[in-house]
């Protein structure tokens, strides 16, 4: 007699798309055949879980046409199954499937559009966070700036890419000129997307600003993170850059260090 375990386990590879052979044994008829009965259990989850993704990467889903997607988000499905109850955060690893998938290899952008729809789904569900008061940082010796921390608002996601999908993004919104042409030519972009009030909204940066950025993100210091800055743009102006890090309530909270500087990396 398998375990409750084996039995579970059993189960769920068959719902996604798995032999079927060691499930049929644990599984009562109960008037329709037990394989028919798997099919539809097979069918239903599939199905579910398809739609969860054609509603986060609905972009992509016209791109590639409705049967394409369906393909593509079987296969995803059967080798990255839901790993928690919360559907809402399921898909974060389809943008570096479909960048692996041999299908898609053609279509270059793909990947990045994904990491759009998916950085947009994550600022909608991300946490709340109350905006740093700039008054926090009266009492802070200025020798001790360089060492600061500055947290980043929770639904903030950083995003380069060297193809404009913040134009293929918006010209296959409902609503778009059909003949509208993107140039994928026409260069990458560095955008900075976050939720505001209820809508997600995302604009683009220039590269000392997108640099600053994400090197505070990655909770490094801000001596670091102005030396990214610099590296990208020697005209950078960091006094405006954090002024406007207050003013568009970027910032949650800040921290101490007594580290040293670090050593930047180079953006993307």
């Amino acid at each position: 007699m398998p375990s409750l375990r084996e039995v579970q386990t059993a189960f769920r590879d068959v719902l996604l798309g798995g032999d079927a052979a060691p499930a049929l044994d644990s599984i009562a008829g109960d008037g329709l055949a037990v394989a028919a009965r798997l099919a539809i259990y097979r069918h239903h989850v599939g199905a579910t879980l398809t739609d969860v993704l054609r509603a986060t990467f609905p972009v992509v889903c016209r791109l590639v046409d409705e049967r394409f997607f369906g393909y593509a988000a079987d296969r995803f499905i059967a080798a990255f199954p839901p790993e928690g109850p919360c559907l809402h955060e399921y898909g974060e690893r389809f943008p570096a499937f479909l960048a692996s998938f041999p299908p898609c290899r053609a279509l270059v952008y793909l990947p990045d559009v994904a990491r759009l729809e998916w950085a947009m789904c994550r600022a909608e569900h991300a946490d709340d966070a109350d905006h740093l008061d700039p008054r926090a940082l009266a009492g802070i010796e200025p020798s001790a700036w360089p060492r600061l921390r500055f947290a980043l608002h929770p639904s903030i996601t950083l995003l380069a890419s060297p193809w404009p999908v913040d134009r293929i993004w918006r010209a296959n919104q409902p609503g778009a000129d059909p003949e509208t042409l993107v140039d994928l030519d026409a260069g990458g972009v560095r955008l900075e997307l976050r939720r505001r009030d209820d809508d997600v909204v995302f604009r683009a940066l220039d590269r000392g600003a997108y640099a600053l950025r994400r090197v505070l993100h990655e909770g490094r210091t801000l001596a670091a993170a102005a030396d990214a800055a610099l590296a990208e743009d020697r005209g950078f102006g960091l006094a405006a850059a954090l002024s406007e890090l207050f003013t568009d309530d970027s910032l949650v909270d800040v921290t101490h260090t007594t580290e040293e500087n670090e050593p930047c990396t180079p953006c993307p």
